[in-house]
């Protein structure tokens, strides 16, 4: 069955597929836990290899080394094959400028269109020190022709030098565990495919239009807002400016997103001039926990709260003063809101329960690449 559209004045909610039971249907499945190294695991593997390149006295094995944690950066925030970056060449194929990798599809290396991999300026500054330190002469063009299975080899003795079993270090591992991560940090679905190098990312709303460059937009503003983690902000979404409804004093701006949600936010004249908004153009909206207020679903919403967001309760930390919840939307967003222990009480929300997540639009802070 279907939950109707709701409106609330003129804004409307996202619709949610339901199965018979009543439960959401999951837009992706995550692997069981042990299948997959996550975030704190990744900083440590990549702590191990640093200490490793900086264990050695001898110059020539620092360089070796430095090849594979070079390798192993690459495919730890990209998440590209192994086949893919051992085929790199550093002049051609890296992109210091707009920080990117240029990816020839490893099925079709010849006729096939390169795809580009955004790099965050933090590890693009780490690859330009490393290769200018090591390219010399006709190096540079074999700086990335190393055997794979010496590759293979290597990561795996890293992988068990962290207690870890050797296969959760293999290339493969690693891009699984990079894909989950994006996930699980809010990434837009289809914008992990297209980083990923899917071939037809999946938009789950066929009247959302976002162009490939669009997609990329959003790649670049989030692999830099992860890098900077300048905001205390715990939901963000990824969209693009739909309307724009100017006033004396005060603009309201409609967002399309690429999970389908329409969002609506108020912001200042000046900051409309100051973000250089204009339709179609890709930003980043981002709502403190907070301010998102939850109700069960099954009931009449009665709100002046122009965002209403229908999701699953995933998982409830409570606290002696305050009680966080996570609510996983139908396209795999999740939106964490925090109320008073008090209101939680009152809530009495359990793990499963259907629920609607709002927030006003004076709530919502955009922010432009």
């Amino acid at each position: 069955m279907k939950l109707k559209t709701r409106r609330t004045g003129s804004q409307a909610s996202q619709s949610v597929a339901l199965t018979g039971e009543g439960r959401q249907r999951p837009i992706f499945a995550t692997p069981a836990k042990g299948k997959y190294l996550d975030a704190t695991q990744l900083h440590r593997l990549e702590q191990s290899y640093r200490e490793w390149v900086g264990a050695t006295p001898r110059s020539d094995v620092r360089i070796a080394r430095q090849r594979i944690l070079l390798i192993f950066l690459i495919i730890r925030h990209t998440g590209v094959k192994l086949n893919e970056v051992l085929t790199l060449d550093p002049i051609q194929d890296i992109d210091f400028d707009l920080k990117i990798l240029k990816i020839v599809d490893s099925q079709d290396d010849t006729d096939h269109p390169r795809r580009t991999v955004q790099l965050s300026e933090e590890l693009c500054k780490e690859m330009h020190a490393m290769i200018s330190g090591t390219l010399k002469g006709d190096a540079a063009k074999s700086l990335f022709r190393v055997d794979p299975g010496f590759v293979r080899k290597k990561f795996y003795e890293r992988a068990e030098a962290c207690g870890f079993a050797k296969q959760l270090g293999a290339p493969e591992s690693l891009r699984k565990s990079r894909g989950v991560e994006l996930i699980q940090n809010n990434m837009p679905l289809p914008a992990v495919q297209m980083m990923l190098g899917h071939s037809t990312p999946n938009l789950t709303s066929s009247y959302v239009s976002f162009s490939q460059d669009d997609i990329q937009q959003t790649i670049r503003l989030f692999i830099e807002k992860e890098s900077d983690r300048k905001t205390s902000a715990r939901n963000t979404f990824f969209g693009k400016v739909e309307a724009i409804k100017q006033g004396d004093i005060q603009t309201q701006v409609t967002l399309m997103t690429l999970g389908g949600y329409r969002l609506t936010t108020v912001i200042t004249n000046d900051s409309l001039h100051r973000l250089g908004l204009s339709v179609g153009k890709v930003v980043t909206a981002e709502i403190k926990a907070p301010w998102v207020i939850l109700q069960q679903s099954g009931k009449d919403v009665s709100t002046s709260s122009e965002n209403i967001l229908s999701g699953v309760v995933e998982r409830i930390h409570q606290g002696k003063i305050n009680t966080e919840y996570q609510v996983r939307l139908p396209d795999g967003t999740a939106v964490c809101s925090i109320v008073s222990t008090e209101s939680a009480k009152r809530l009495a929300l359990v793990k499963g329960d259907q629920i609607y997540a709002m927030f006003n639009a004076y709530s919502v802070v955009l922010l432009s690449g």
